[in-house]
C-alpha cells in the first residue's frame, strides 16, 4: 500500500481488450482517499480478488452484469478494515467484505458491506474458501447439480479456486469417485493430494479419451469451469440422467471467434441430461449453511485450500493476466 495515508491508488480500465488482455489495457491512477458521507464508510482494502468472470466485463456487451467503464476503476470482491465513517451496524475497526476492489481505499455504502468474524479464519479466506469462491462450489455441486452420495463427479479446471473446492466437497459429501482435469503435472499432483480419485493434464491428450480412462463407469455430475472440449467430453461420458452445473467457460473468454458448440449435443436427448447454468448470486439463501459446514471442515482439518498471493495494487493487472494463463494454484489474490 502507498506509504502516504492520504493517497489512494486505483487500477482503471484504459482500453477494451481484443482477444487476450495485455498490460496496456490497464492504468494505475493516483487519487485522494475519499471522505465518507451519510450512510457511507471508507474501507482500507487488505486483499482483493481477481476472477475469470472479470474478462467478460471488459467487453462492451450486454451480460448478466454491466461492463466495466473505461477510465474508471474496475471492481470486484475485496476485504478490508473500516477506517472512517459510521453507519448502522458498521464502525471503524470492523473487517468487512464488499465489491469495490482494484483500489487501496474504497468508499462504500454501509448497506453494501458484510461484517465478517476475523477470528474464524485468515481474512483472505473470505474471498476464497469462505467467500464467493466456496459458495460457488458448494451451491453448484449440491444445489444446481444435486450430487448424491456414491455418484461419480468430474470437475474441469479442478486446481483452480472453485474446482479444488468442488472436488473436496464432493468427497466430504460422499461421492463415489471424483475426477479432475488441470493444466500441468504439478496441478495434477496437487489434486491427488487433495483427495481426488483421478486427475489428468488436459495437455496430455484428447480430454474425452483421458476422461473415459479415468471414469470407466461414466460420469453422473459434471462441474464445468472450462467449456469447449471439456464440455463435449463430459456429455459423451455422462450416464443417464447426468447433471452438469455450468459455472464458467474460461476456454473461450479470450477468443475473438465464437466457439464451435459441443458437436455431440444430441446426446442430451437420449441420455436425458440436464445442463444448467448458474450464478452464485442466486444462492445467497445457502450462505449460512455453507459457512457453518465449511468452517467446520476447516477446523477439523478435513478441507484444504490454496491461495496464490501477489503483493501490491500495481501488480493487480499482472495477477489477473496470470490467472487467465493458469498460473495460479487455488484462489488468485492481491494483497494491498
Amino acid at each position: 500500500m502507498s506509504s502516504d495515508s492520504s493517497v489512494n491508488r486505483e487500477i482503471h480500465l484504459a482500453s477494451r481488450p481484443e482477444g487476450w488482455p495485455t498490460a496496456d489495457n490497464f492504468r494505475l491512477v493516483t487519487t485522494e482517499v475519499p471522505t465518507p458521507g451519510p450512510g457511507q464508510v471508507v474501507v482500507r482494502n487488505q486483499f482483493m480478488s481477481v476472477d475469470p468472470y472479470m474478462r467478460g466485463r471488459m467487453n462492451d456487451v450486454k451480460s448478466y452484469v454491466p461492463p466495466f467503464a473505461l477510465d474508471a476503476p474496475l471492481d470486484g470482491g475485496a476485504i478490508g478494515e473500516v477506517v472512517a465513517g459510521e453507519a448502522a451496524g458498521v464502525k471503524p475497526g470492523d473487517v468487512v467484505l464488499h465489491g469495490l476492489g482494484w483500489r487501496e481505499y474504497a468508499l462504500v455504502d454501509a448497506t453494501a458491506v458484510r461484517k465478517v468474524d476475523a477470528g474464524l479464519a485468515p481474512v483472505s479466506a473470505y474471498l476464497s474458501v469462505l467467500g464467493m469462491t466456496g459458495l460457488t462450489a458448494y451451491a453448484g455441486l449440491l444445489d444446481v447439480a444435486a450430487m448424491k452420495p456414491g455418484e461419480t463427479v468430474f470437475v474441469s479446471g479442478a486446481a483452480g479456486a472453485v474446482g479444488s473446492m468442488v472436488g473436496q466437497i464432493a468427497k466430504l459429501r460422499g461421492a463415489g469417485r471424483v475426477i479432475g482435469s488441470a493444466g500441468s503435472r504439478a496441478k495434477v499432483e496437487r489434486l491427488a493430494a487433495l483427495g481426488f480419485d483421478a486427475a489428468f493434464d488436459y495437455h496430455d491428450g484428447p480430454v474425452y479419451e483421458q476422461l473415459k480412462a479415468a471414469a470407466p463407469g461414466g460420469v453422473d455430475v459434471y462441474f464445468d469451469n472450462v467449456g469447449g472440449e471439456h464440455l463435449e467430453a463430459a456429455i459423451g461420458a455422462m450416464n443417464l440422467h447426468g447433471r452438469a452445473a455450468i459455472c464458467g467457460m474460461i476456454a473461450q473468454y479470450n477468443s475473438a471467434e465464437p466457439p464451435a458448440a459441443p458437436r455431440n449435443l444430441a446426446l442430451v436427448i437420449g441420455k436425458r441430461l440436464t445442463l444448467r447454468g448458474f450464478l452464485v448470486g442466486d444462492h445467497g439463501h445457502l450462505r449460512e449453511q455453507f459457512v457453518q459446514e465449511v468452517a467446520g471442515w476447516l477446523r477439523e482439518g478435513r478441507l484444504s485450500y490454496d491461495e496464490t498471493v501477489v503483493d501490491g495494487i500495481e501488480q493487480a493487472p499482472d495477477a489477473f493476466l496470470g490467472l487467465l494463463r493458469g498460473e495460479n494454484l487455488g484462489k488468485m489474490l492481491v494483497r494491498l
